[in-house]
């Protein structure tokens, strides 16, 4: 399961998800302006106030970290 935490007006966000729906990999988009829940769960999961946040089956990804992102999805594809 892949959930992004992430804003309408963030470029980053917004490239995450399109690299998500490039590769196929489908995902929950959690905004976290319009719901303040999704804000806190999104800081809980980082430690910090930025985002996006991604979070691959327990594995937490702060920004759009293409290394990292493949990484994640590899190992718990397995």
């Amino acid at each position: 399961m892949v959930t992004v935490y992430s804003a309408t007006w963030c470029a980053f966000c917004h490239a995450a998800k399109q690299y998500f729906d490039k590769i196929g990999v489908k995902y929950e988009d959690k905004d976290v302006e319009k719901d303040p829940k999704n804000a806190q769960e999104s800081v809980e999961k980082s430690n910090q106030m930025g985002i996006p946040v991604i979070d691959i089956d327990g594995t937490i990804i702060i920004g759009f970290d293409k290394p990292k992102i493949d990484a994640a999805l590899a190992a718990h594809a397995q």
